[in-house]
């Protein structure tokens, strides 16, 4: 994919499922549409495995073009719809299929959990948060997270981390108390990210992740 000289183009994948979903997908769109911007591009499309889905009516509402994709998920597939919408950037925002055949210096995802520990096949949703309290338990961990890292193949969840926010646990909370609080940090922060990285305040270049230094001071220090 090439960067081009137009404002930054931007394809989404989105789960949700069946009934709902698509809160990250949205959050996105809606950021993009601020004044100004949080996110200071456009997100051109979004591609969905379910036909009807809540990402499909968020879609429609925001008037965004959707696609239903069944699959194979395969390389081709992944660069067929890059080609057909033109785009700089792809953002994996609660997409559970494997990604393959993307630039992982263009190819974002979050996660909502720490990584490398709670990520890999069967690691999302609900399932993360149910991992990371039972860890909590075993007196193991003290908080959870919010990861957005570059995309690779290697496996599920892999690719060099751009950012993760910590997310303290509370002594009273389940799966799902601490389920509200990290999404509600993963919308917080998930164009604000993605926005440095589309302008290449952060980027990756041969397997490392760098940052300017005044987002680095801004970030980290």
């Amino acid at each position: 994919m090439e960067i081009s000289n137009e404002k930054i183009r931007i394809l989404v994948f989105a789960s949700g499922d069946a009934q709902g979903g698509g809160s990250g997908f949205q959050e996105l769109v809606e950021f993009s549409r601020t004044n100004p911007p949080v996110l200071n591009a456009q997100i051109v499309g979004v591609i969905s495995n379910h036909p009807y889905g809540g990402v499909r009516k968020r879609a429609d509402a925001l008037q965004i073009p959707f696609e239903y994709w069944p699959g194979p998920f395969d390389a081709e597939g992944y660069r067929s719809f890059v080609e057909k919408y033109r785009v700089d950037f792809v953002m994996c925002s609660g997409w559970l299929k494997f990604v393959r055949g993307l630039d992982p210096a263009q190819t974002v995802n979050i996660h909502p959990g720490p990584l490398p520990r709670f990520g890999g096949p069967g690691m999302y949703g609900h399932y993360v948060h149910e991992a990371v309290m039972a860890a909590f338990h075993r007196g193991e961990i003290i908080q959870s997270a919010v990861t957005m890292h570059f995309v690779d193949e290697t496996a599920y969840d892999h690719g060099p981390i751009i950012f993760q926010m910590p997310v303290l646990i509370r002594p009273d909370d389940d799966a799902e108390t601490l389920a509200k609080r990290v999404n509600e940090k993963e919308r917080a922060w998930q164009s604000y990210i993605l926005n440095l990285v589309v302008h290449r305040k952060i980027y990756l270049n041969h397997g490392q992740v760098f940052y300017e230094s005044d987002i680095a001071k801004r970030l980290f220090y």
